[in-house]
């Protein structure tokens, strides 16, 4: 059975860092992509980031751009999304994701297959 582990959210001031990863079981990476999206209060679901285990290649959301970076360990068990410049608008709940048959990297929640609990990020000003 597939799981995704969330963990590295806290509270941090505007301005700092905080790097989340997702642990991955139950499933050999091969061409898969793992994705990282996030959920404010009210809000929807929000695509963040994402990369392929096959190429290493990523996609970013505009807001992301140059201040988040997504990255797989050597072993490919673990995405981690860096996270510098925070902004209190970057505060949500964030979840990892996956999924197991990409034609391309999705930022579509409804393309991936599997989801983590999510860990919170707050922002504060």
């Amino acid at each position: 059975q597939v799981q995704l582990v969330e963990s590295g959210g806290g509270l941090v001031q505007a301005g700092g860092s905080l790097r989340l990863a997702c642990a991955v079981s139950g499933r050999s990476f091969s061409y898969d992509v793992m994705g990282w999206f996030r959920q404010a209060p009210g809000k929807e679901r929000e695509f963040v980031a994402a990369i392929s285990t096959s190429s290493l290649s990523a996609s970013y959301t505009a807001s992301a751009k140059g201040r988040f970076t997504i990255s797989l360990d050597n072993a490919k068990t673990t995405v981690y999304l860096q996270m510098n410049s925070l902004h209190p608008e970057d505060t949500a709940v964030y979840y990892c994701a996956i999924d197991f048959s990409p034609r391309k990297i999705a930022t579509t929640r409804a393309d991936y297959d599997y989801w983590g609990q999510g860990t919170q990020v707050t922002v504060s000003s």
